[in-house]
């Protein structure tokens, strides 16, 4: 053997290492919370399911076509302009809900032969796997491995969770929210900006993302003294304009161009009044028996509110992250109207599990198992009594 041959660089004959996509890498990572997530929430599908063929109902029509499911999948089929008419001069207009998520569901039922209920579980359950993959790389990047694993197990096990595997919207939103926030914390603007318009366009409460998206192009105008590259400035101008969008639409079509949403919104009993409304009724249900969906309602709206002090105090996160999470905790709080909707306004500001899954991390296993079990105990429980026993919308 030569001297040339045994001085050549390890380089020169080595193998060639082939890159992994960067997308594969952290679709790997996040493969124990997306397998963990995804029986988590098919056991809480199978459990509903034993109990409707218990009692002599359809599963797939409680998850398909229950209370707000009927709405989306009757926008999705005959387009917009239905209203219920009820005593006292209430109406209830299919113009309160955005139009994203039924224009999905059109889609695929023209592309697809199937029902539009159908459908929208199709679109609920892929959507639901995205943010789940979403949510894990915001913790991971925020809290690291371990935690992000427990954040989306956690996601995935809260009371309301079945609303996840729902033709619900709460899963679409979550899912363009949490990859928005993944997308500011890496500094892709115009992925913030444009995702965060397409959760605007598919929740009231998709506002958040906007202005998570506005605050952190606001804190780099700060920091840069005003000179920042026209990708910010694109990507803050790009995250309000689908929630701005639908609003100034209906607006226009009801003849009000400001106040026209908030008009069809106020026909549902729902306005923000800063928690009046709420306090209202919770002083009427503590005076006397009361539905034990309106008790979970108020325990989880509390256990929001105390989480969101212990992110903002204990975490201190990013300041996209605690806005996106602030103003769904404001609206949830100080919106009126369906108080026992207030958990499932909290499915999509799941920063808030981030201090109870760092405090699982630190704890004994036999403490966090026994977290675990609780709440898949509650949810797996409390979704059958909320789609076949429970008298209230969810």
């Amino acid at each position: 053997m030569s001297a040339e041959t045994l001085q050549r660089p390890a380089s020169a004959t080595a193998a060639p290492v082939r890159r992994v996509p960067r997308w594969r890498a952290s679709l790997h990572r996040a493969a124990p919370a997306l397998g963990l997530f995804a029986a988590a929430r098919l056991t809480g599908i199978l459990v509903l399911a034993l109990w409707a063929w218990h009692i002599g109902r359809s599963p797939r029509a409680l998850l398909a076509k229950s209370w707000d499911s009927d709405w989306y999948t009757r926008i999705a089929a005959h387009g917009y302009g239905h209203t219920l008419t009820w005593g006292h001069g209430v109406v209830q207009s299919d113009l309160a809900f955005f139009p994203l998520y039924p224009g999905l569901v059109r889609a695929v039922t023209t592309v697809l032969p199937v029902s539009g209920g159908t459908a929208g579980l199709l679109l609920s359950w892929t959507a639901a796997a995205v943010a789940a993959w979403g949510i894990f790389l915001v913790a991971e990047r925020l809290c690291g491995r371990p935690v992000a694993v427990l954040t989306v197990l956690l996601w995935g096990l809260l009371p309301h969770s079945i609303v996840l595997t729902m033709a619900y919207t709460e899963p679409l939103m979550t899912a363009f929210a949490a990859w928005a926030l993944y997308a500011l914390l890496t500094r892709r603007w115009l992925w913030a900006g444009a995702l965060a318009a397409l959760a605007g366009l598919s929740r009231p409460n998709g506002v958040a993302i906007a202005a998570a998206v506005l605050a952190a192009v606001a804190l780099e105008l700060w920091r840069r003294r005003g000179r920042v590259p026209w990708r910010i400035w694109a990507g803050g101008a790009l995250a309000p304009v689908g929630w701005l969008s639908y609003l100034l639409w209906v607006g226009a079509r009801r003849g009000d161009l400001l106040g026209g949403y908030f008009a069809v919104q106020d026909g549902w009993t729902s306005r923000f009044d800063f928690g009046r409304g709420a306090l209202r009724f919770v002083r009427e249900m503590l005076r006397g028996p009361t539905q034990f969906g309106f008790t979970m309602a108020l325990l989880i709206t509390a256990a929001g509110v105390l989480l969101f002090a212990l992110l903002a105090y204990g975490e201190r996160p990013p300041l996209p992250v605690l806005v996106y999470t602030a103003v769904l905790v404001l609206i949830t709080v100080g919106g009126s109207g369906f108080f026992e909707s207030k958990p499932r306004f909290l499915l999509p500001a799941f920063p808030l599990l981030l201090p109870l899954a760092r405090a699982m991390t630190r704890a004994r296993p036999g403490a966090a198992i026994v977290v675990i079990a609780g709440l898949a105990g509650l949810s797996f429980a409390y979704a059958p009594y909320a789609l076949t026993l429970a008298r209230m919308a969810l």
